[in-house]
């Protein structure tokens, strides 16, 4: 076992007060115009922290956290993985490329399992995120999977289509419907059986997350397992007629749907059959997972539950074991930020609303669920509202604030992290007067949490885990797009040093990224950095 320790940093003066991490989601740098909501906000703190000595730029997107490439956005999880873990790991996309490109994926036991229940006459069922917005999932991979089915003879397949109009566009469902039931028409016409089988919006389907809105993963249940839902001559046709009943609709809010024909659903779920969950990312896919893995389950009544083979795509949860068996393995992440805080015996505290509660827990923490030490760490969770997110834009901003500065002012806590969802989660609703507040929200709690760090005599480290709010809309031919997906824009990373203690400047390091944050709060808190993690931002001016 690997011992974890932190040497103390050379001529650093210790000091009272704590060292404070805000992390404020969705909060990019973009160009300084109209579309960007954070420049068009009203944002006093922000503007005087973004002319404070130590303000750097941070990538947050692409290869900087993991990602196949530069091209592709960042995101919360990946975001505070990096931020926790002090290095760059493979992450699902890159992983599940990988593993297909090599062929692992499909020479493991839950692969082998998956023939076995095809060659007993049991359908092979794929339910997961249709879209290439890489963040939950990637089609390509699915078409991957269902290629496997084809070369492998497998007769009967159904996929169960998640709608994104998230992380593309907000109504480019058809985009990618259309091609994929192309596709599985026309290994139907060769002789096999498959299709699109049900479907609904992200935000009301199946993919709920901190058991926010178990009402989401139900609806879904019933689509996929049960056949209960709206039914459809397609699934092209389910989307082309929500979109005419009403102008406004977005993908992710999409109803749920079943495909049907004049026997009923074509594609329940059934005793006998394998069922793939085959989105990458963990967050929205743990409860669909609980759902057919649990015995004794108590958030919905599901009626049925049908002996078969689940599987996700990766193993979402590894302390809890959630699902138990999948297809790629995860990034082992070892050594975090908490576990060497810990091995030092800092106390600390994490608090997020339920939206993003998992990220300085979970996520922070390496995947792992639960304490590192629960004698030193409290983690604080503020229930989430169960409604779309434009309606009250400023979340549950100001009790996380509250908490913090009482935390803040009670000084049983050396290091303290938080995470203001605003800037993302209404970022994702595309409504420009919404997302105006939002960051305005954010703005106003920074300004209460800086005045209390700065009562304390502590260190406030303002940074971000992508950009969202800082792109409003895009404009193709003089018309204009609500722009609801991350953006690749950097991140700032503010250090204000109210404790008086210490001088630190930047440190100079090349091309920093979130990964290098860890690094920095180990040597704000007074320790010399472990040599695996990537190079502080700031260095002691002796």
């Amino acid at each position: 076992m690997t011992t974890l320790t932190l040497n103390p940093l050379a001529g650093y003066a210790p000091f009272a007060g704590p060292v404070v991490v805000v992390v404020m989601d969705g909060v990019g740098i973009g160009p300084e115009d109209d579309s960007n909501g954070v420049h068009v906000a009203f944002t006093p703190t922000l503007d005087a922290l973004f002319s404070e000595e130590l303000m750097l730029r941070l990538k947050a997107h692409g290869k900087a956290v993991g990602l196949p490439s530069d091209d592709d956005m960042g995101n919360s999880e990946v975001g505070h993985n990096a931020l926790g873990a002090g290095r760059v790991f493979a992450q699902g996309a890159q992983l599940v490329n990988e593993a297909i490109a090599g062929g692992t994926l499909f020479a493991g036991r839950a692969w082998n399992e998956l023939q076995a229940r095809a060659g007993q006459g049991g359908t092979v069922h794929f339910i997961g995120l249709v879209s290439d917005g890489n963040v939950h999932s990637h089609i390509s991979q699915l078409y991957a999977l269902i290629d496997r089915c084809v070369s492998e003879k497998i007769a009967r397949v159904r996929v169960h289509t998640l709608l994104d109009g998230r992380d593309v566009g907000e109504r480019s469902a058809l985009d990618y419907i259309v091609p994929l039931e192309e596709k599985l028409a026309a290994i139907s016409a060769a002789g096999l059986d498959y299709r699109i089988a049900s479907g609904g919006g992200r935000m009301v389907t199946t993919m709920d997350r901190y058991n926010a809105n178990w009402q989401v993963v139900e609806n879904g249940w019933k689509a996929h397992v049960l056949g209960v839902g709206r039914p459809f001559a397609s699934a092209a046709e389910a989307v082309r007629t929500y979109y005419a009943e009403d102008p406004a609709m977005t993908d992710q809010y999409m109803d749920s749907f079943v495909v049907a024909d004049g026997k009923g659903p074509v594609g329940t779920i059934a005793d006998g059959d394998a069922v793939i969950f085959f989105n990458f990312r963990g967050d929205r896919a743990i409860e669909i997972s609980r759902a057919f893995e649990e015995d004794d389950f108590a958030e919905f009544d599901r009626v049925r539950r049908p002996d078969v083979l689940y599987a996700g795509m990766m193993q979402y949860d590894g302390d809890a074991l959630i699902p138990k068996k999948y297809l790629v393995e995860p990034p082992a992440i070892d050594r975090t930020l908490g576990e060497y805080l810990c091995a030092a015996g800092v106390t600390s505290y994490a608090i997020s609303e339920t939206q993003k509660f998992g990220h300085v827990t979970y996520f922070w923490n390496g995947n792992k669920s639960g304490y590192i030490d629960e004698k030193l760490e409290t983690y604080e969770e503020v229930p989430s509202d169960r409604i779309t997110f434009d309606l009250k834009p400023w979340m549950k901003a100001g009790e996380i604030t509250d908490r913090v500065i009482a935390a803040v002012a009670g000084g049983s806590y050396k290091f303290i992290r938080l995470n203001l969802a605003n800037g993302d989660m209404v970022g994702h609703t595309g409504i420009e007067q919404a997302i105006r507040i939002a960051v305005e929200t954010v703005d106003l709690c920074l300004k209460r949490i800086l005045a209390a760090v700065e009562k304390a005599g502590g260190i406030a480290l303002v940074t971000a885990d992508h950009g969202n709010a800082d792109c409003m809309w895009t404009e193709k031919k003089g018309k204009r797009a609500a722009m609801v997906a991350h953006t690749l824009n950097p991140v700032p990373c503010i250090i204000k040093d109210f404790s008086g203690s210490n001088t630190f400047v930047a440190s100079g390091c090349e091309a920093p990224g979130l990964a290098n944050v860890a690094a920095t709060v180990c040597n704000l808190l007074g320790f010399e950095a472990p040599a695996i993690y990537e190079p502080s931002l700031v260095r002691l001016k002796r």
